[in-house]
């Protein structure tokens, strides 16, 4: 009799558990993040827009260095709090380092032959 209330509640507890496995997963709701952002000025979008490309330009070439992603980072952050400024500043050294990045793709091996 003891081993079979044992087996019963054996079960039951199995079944309890699985059934607590069974259920969907809740998604909890997060508040909206506030749309509006600080505006820039048309010169530092302009800057932004061709850090962007220059980014991406190197990027497929493999030419792209970590200096440039993070000063792409910066400008795209300073964009973000609406620092005009800094967006010209660091799109600007963004272009330099892309540009090196690129020259650098005709220098010789260093491979041995």
């Amino acid at each position: 009799m003891k081993s079979t209330f044992a087996t019963v509640m054996a079960h039951a507890v199995m079944a309890m558990a699985l059934a607590g496995c069974g259920q969907a997963p809740t998604r909890t709701v997060e508040a909206p993040k506030d749309s509006v952002s600080p505006a820039i000025s048309e010169e530092a979008r302009e800057a932004l827009a061709r850090a962007e490309a220059d980014v991406e330009a190197a990027r497929t070439q493999f030419a792209l260095w970590t200096t440039a992603e993070a000063a792409l980072r910066q400008a795209r952050d300073a964009a973000k709090a609406g620092d005009s400024g800094t967006v010209i500043q660091q799109s600007r050294f963004v272009a330099e380092q892309v540009k090196g990045g690129m020259a650098q793709l005709s220098y010789p091996s260093t491979e041995p032959r």
